[in-house]
């Protein structure tokens, strides 16, 4: 990795002699650059993707060149959480609850087919279609798994868009106080408690019953 690349500060010219010794950079590149190089994934997994993230951390590809080999099993000690496999209903309140615990700033990789869209399973009774339904997804993984090569241009991916964060206009840096997502709840179906509202008007709707006239339309006529 090309360290002064990712910290010297753009049009200010270093001599050659000194591009070994000497960054120009300003607080906020080495903040972001640091970030970048030290992030820690979650230790879980849902189905056949995780199998391919355990490769990736594995000896033949290794993403501790990155900088991410501490997997923490608990999420107070994790900010990335990769969301490898299926998405079912039942799991999905345990996957909210986790990414709530995250510390902050936290991000999250929907990796394979399944957590980017529901896959193969889209239209089952029991699979979630897309893990962004419910909490904001930082990079997309396509794939039905994904390859490591995959997962790691991901992650590749991830780091760029944490180097170019602007301590400014990003939200984890406001002093705003962060809100919860509201966990789904699960009964005979899944739902989400922000559209709980929503939900009631269109179950409360009147029936309607065939040859029957409204008032407003008697009125009309």
């Amino acid at each position: 990795m090309d360290t002064n690349q990712d910290l010297n500060r753009p049009g200010i010219e270093i001599p050659a002699e000194l591009r070994q010794q000497v960054t120009i950079t300003t607080l906020e590149r080495i903040y972001n650059w640091g970030r970048s190089n030290s992030m820690w994934p979650m230790m879980f997994g849902l189905a056949c993707c995780a199998i391919e993230m355990i490769c990736t951390a594995a000896s033949r590809y290794d993403f501790s060149r990155f900088g991410m080999e501490v997997m923490r099993p608990s999420p107070r000690q994790a900010d990335v959480m990769i969301v490898a496999g299926t998405v079912t209903k039942k799991m999905l309140p345990q996957i909210v609850r986790l990414y709530n615990q995250m510390s902050i700033p936290k991000y999250v990789v929907a990796m394979g087919s399944c957590a980017s869209g529901g896959g193969p399973f889209k239209e089952g009774y029991n699979v979630v279609p897309g893990i962004d339904t419910y909490l904001p997804v930082d990079v997309y993984i396509a794939g039905c798994p994904p390859t490591p090569q995959a997962l790691l241009n991901g992650l590749i991916a991830l780091q760029n868009k944490v180097k170019n964060e602007s301590m400014k206009e990003t939200g984890w840096y406001s002093k705003e106080q962060a809100i919860d997502v509201p966990i789904p709840v699960l009964g005979p179906d899944v739902y989400d408690p922000r559209k709980i509202d929503l939900i009631y008007t269109e179950t409360h709707k009147p029936e309607e019953v065939p040859g029957e006239e409204t008032e407003s339309e008697g009125e009309s006529k």
